[in-house]
């Protein structure tokens, strides 16, 4: 009999268009409230595309969101999915102290809670934004009591990245029990490739379906994300953002639909917390320096040295230095 399928963790990171990391630098905070809002309609067409496909999922939400749509809050959870935080509004973690970002945590898992009536344990960083600068970040999380975060993308990327973190999860914290599930890659050889996003909505799905069968070979599971913005072609288009961004926003939003029904469709699905639930009994991992961020002079951004605990069988050594 074959073995049974793992399951993987289908994640949706909840905000509007206009909140996304390409036009931070274009759209001030200030005017969010002045914009044609479309996030509760393509949620409810997300919510709806979930049913249709018989999958429960987590929806990781801005507290931003929650504050002006609680009854959206409220759907998502009595369609029996899970509600956990992207923070309050996309504020990228490395841009903040430990103390602004306690105080975003907890500001926006109020909003969440109220509006949902359900515990929030589950955490994703704005734009995966946890990395070697923000150590801190990890404490902070575990003394909030969540229960584990998806935060960290274990690549280089020219927008986010932490290329030395673990493939697979891991604990971050010697400690304490929060575990970190790295948003899933493809490797090949010594590079690693995003799979989901944008990622998933401009290459073949085929790189994205590869990655997902290569993880649940080794016993892990893959945790896959994308937008409710995404799946909307009718959005609004910024016009003055940079080339680069407005080309990564808008391509092929009108194929995303139907691309998330088939990737759905070959693959094991659950929320997050169930995949979480699933990890067998945490082992010890080799103890790593991550480095200094890509983005910073390398005497910048040091960070003492972290422990990372792994989740999931222990690497052959064959394989360790590809988990790691």
């Amino acid at each position: 009999m074959p073995p049974d399928p793992v399951r993987n963790g289908l994640s949706v990171d909840v905000e509007d268009w206009f909140q996304v990391g390409a036009f931070e630098r274009t759209l001030d905070k200030a005017d969010w409230d002045s914009l044609t809002p479309r996030v509760e309609r393509n949620t409810d067409l997300v919510l709806a595309l979930f049913a249709g496909s018989g999958v429960k999922a987590t929806f990781f939400t801005l507290g931003w969101v929650a504050h002006r749509y609680p009854a959206l809050i409220r759907r998502i959870v009595d369609a029996g999915h899970e509600i956990a935080s992207h923070g309050w509004d996309h504020q990228r973690v490395f841009t903040m102290t430990a103390p602004e970002f306690r105080a975003d945590l907890a500001r926006a898992r109020t909003a969440l809670e109220d509006a949902g009536g359900v515990a929030v344990t589950g955490y994703r960083a704005p734009s995966f934004s946890i990395d070697a600068r923000t150590p801190w970040a990890f404490a902070e999380l575990a003394a909030a009591g969540y229960r584990y975060s998806s935060s960290v993308a274990p690549l280089a990327h020219d927008h986010y990245g932490w290329p030395e973190a673990p493939r697979y999860a891991f604990r971050p914290l010697a400690d304490a029990e929060l575990i970190e599930l790295p948003v899933t890659v493809a490797q090949f050889g010594a590079r690693r490739m995003a799979t989901g996003g944008g990622f998933f909505r401009l290459l073949p799905a085929a790189l994205t379906d590869f990655a997902v069968r290569q993880v649940n070979r080794e016993g892990q599971p893959a945790v896959f994300y994308f937008h409710p913005w995404e799946i909307d072609p009718g959005q609004p288009r910024v016009t003055n953002a940079p080339l680069k961004s407005r080309l990564r926003h808008y391509a092929r939003l009108g194929a995303m639909a139907g691309k998330l029904r088939e990737l759905i469709a070959r693959h094991e699905w659950g929320r997050v917390d169930e995949v979480v639930a699933d990890l067998p009994r945490p082992q010890a991992f080799p103890r790593r320096t991550p480095g200094p961020s890509r983005e910073l002079p390398s005497d910048e951004g040091q960070t003492p040295p972290t422990e990372f605990v792994a989740t999931g069988p222990r690497p052959s050594p064959g394989k360790r230095k590809e988990a790691a």
